[in-house]
């Protein structure tokens, strides 16, 4: 089973609930953790993996043959990213736009256009407490998350209890990163931007046909608004964290909440036990 864990709005606990509950389930299940949120993983700051292998990410990215080119526009005319510009006699290209699609020289009638791989990042897998662990990390100054975060999903082990962190926000990467799981956990905290954001990150998960819970985190600040609209929504509640200084201390220093309260560890274990029902009755009744 893929658990994608994510969430509207930064900053509300996704990296918490991913590791607690990577952590809680490892001495029942065999359990593989994939942090996706590269343009900031955190998740081994807590999981302190041993790291074992590194691999180099790159995409596609044009090469303009000069003597070929007759500057037709034909490139530029079918790149959807602006990556590649016909400006009188020259052929401008931007590595950083490019999305490795290959349109550009797949399209060009005078084949001038090849591909040279542009390095955009890497991805390092490891071991991490008896936890399958993988990471990316985008390069500083580099903008195409979604290419890492594909090799990051490439690792995923269809035997174990894969549990994916996607980053903030509902863009491309987020989509690419929750796309093809069973269930969505979106963290949220009862706040007016937790719940907008909520709002948006659920109309996401709902477009992409992935059935969704919450973790509600910082319980105990608010005003319910969050709780009444999950109710409107049929959107069950599926974990509640109380807004608590001790956990944010363990936090503070890199511990993860099971570490720090193992007590949290029974919590973790049956929220994935109704993740477990909700994907079982989904499959029973397509």
């Amino acid at each position: 089973m893929i658990i994608s864990v994510a969430s509207g709005k930064g900053g509300t606990g996704k990296t918490l609930v991913a590791t607690s509950l990577a952590l809680s389930l490892k001495e029942k299940y065999s359990v593989q953790l994939l942090d996706c949120d590269v343009e900031e993983p955190n998740d081994h700051i807590f999981m302190k993996p041993v790291i074992t292998r590194s691999e180099e990410v790159s995409i596609p990215v044009p090469m303009v043959d000069k003597e070929k080119c007759t500057l037709c526009g034909k490139c530029a005319e079918v790149c959807e990213y602006n990556a590649i510009a016909v400006l009188g006699e020259y052929v401008l290209t931007f590595s950083e736009l490019c999305h490795g699609c290959g349109a550009c020289s797949y399209l060009c009638p005078e084949k001038a256009i090849s591909e040279v791989p542009h390095e955009i990042g890497v991805i390092e897998t490891g071991q991490a407490a008896g936890v399958d662990f993988g990471h990316g990390k985008l390069d500083i100054g580099q903008a195409m998350a979604p290419p890492i975060i594909r090799q990051v999903k490439n690792l995923v082990n269809d035997n174990k209890v894969v549990i994916i962190d996607a980053s903030p926000g509902t863009s491309c990467p987020v989509v690419e990163a929750i796309k093809d799981s069973d269930f969505c956990l979106l963290v949220t905290e009862p706040t007016p931007f937790g719940l907008n954001d909520l709002m948006l990150a659920v109309e996401t998960v709902r477009q992409l046909g992935l059935p969704c819970g919450i973790v509600l985190n910082r319980a105990g600040v608010g005003d319910g608004k969050t709780e009444e609209y999950c109710a409107r929504e049929n959107i069950p509640i599926l974990l509640t964290i109380p807004l608590d200084t001790k956990i944010a201390g363990f936090y503070s220093q890199g511990i993860s909440l099971v570490e720090g309260i193992p007590d949290y560890k029974s919590s973790f274990i049956g929220l994935y036990e109704k993740i477990e029902e909700v994907v079982i009755e989904r499959s029973s009744h397509p």
